[in-house]
């Protein structure tokens, strides 16, 4: 569907660059805000389902990140964990936490504007976590201890036997 004004095309639904800049706007908004310079949106069937600037400081949570935001959104929204039908349009290429969240709420399809570089350049750089998520967790400079005989088994085992579960 096409907008106009004027007799001027002023952007096509479902256009990537459209709901790309929109998003850049929203992270340009959140720095007047007060929040970090990240900016994301979630459409399906070319219409916008969520929004959200990033929020770390604003909201005292290390895990508010844009992307994060807009699936939590997006997934209240329209309830459901599986955002399959959905594209994420985000401001900055998706740090490791958000890139993970991605691919659980099974988006099949990502825009974004800047990479992990500029990001880099930025102050916001994510190749630590890059290259611990491939140490084994006893090599990682976080201490990760797993203790014997914690039967921690029995939850998997209790899930394994229940017949009403959701798999996801």
């Amino acid at each position: 569907m096409l907008f106009r004004k004027g007799g001027i095309i002023l952007f096509e639904m479902g256009n990537d660059r459209f709901f790309l800049e929109h998003a850049i706007s929203i992270a340009a908004d959140g720095i007047k805000e007060g929040g970090g310079p990240f900016g994301a949106v979630i459409t399906r069937r070319g219409r916008i389902i969520a929004e959200s600037n990033n929020r770390v400081v604003l909201s005292h949570d290390p895990t508010a990140h844009a992307e994060m935001i807009v699936i939590r959104k997006a997934s209240e929204l329209l309830k459901t964990h599986d955002l399959s039908g959905c594209i994420l349009y985000t401001s900055c290429e998706p740090c490791p936490m958000c890139l993970g969240a991605v691919y659980w709420a099974g988006i099949k399809k990502v825009v974004y504007a800047s990479d992990r570089i500029d990001a880099a350049n930025a102050g916001f750089s994510d190749k630590f976590i890059y290259d611990e998520i491939i140490l084994n967790p006893s090599a990682r400079k976080i201490k990760f201890i797993r203790p014997e005989d914690c039967n921690g088994e029995i939850v998997f085992r209790k899930w394994n036997e229940f017949e009403d579960k959701i798999a996801y």
